[in-house]
């Protein structure tokens, strides 16, 4: 069973708007680019494709990928951004 760690952020809409809209990002860890042969001059990476954390979230483990031993931050972030917006539209007014 593959384990995927999902970070999402809420962020408010600010005091001065009217609209009311909420931001959803997702970030996704994938594929390792740690250089495995950076000590001798080289470039070898190990193959993993995702980041799998190793123990449960809030742990040290949590940052320690399953797959290869490295750190969370040796792998690609990716972040998808969403905005819901709960707009209403102005009122038509018949002449």
């Amino acid at each position: 069973m593959r384990k995927r760690q999902v970070v999402l952020r809420r962020e408010e809409p600010s005091r001065n708007s009217t609209a009311s809209s909420v931001t959803v990002r997702s970030v996704r860890y994938a594929e390792c680019q740690k250089n495995h042969a950076a000590g001798v001059g080289g470039y070898a990476v190990d193959g993993c494709r995702e980041f799998m954390a190793s123990g449960e979230e809030g742990t040290a483990a949590a940052l320690t990928c399953a797959a290869c031993g490295c750190h969370r931050s040796f792998h690609r972030r990716e972040v998808d951004t969403e905005v819901v917006c709960e707009c209403s539209s102005p009122s038509s007014t018949a002449t």
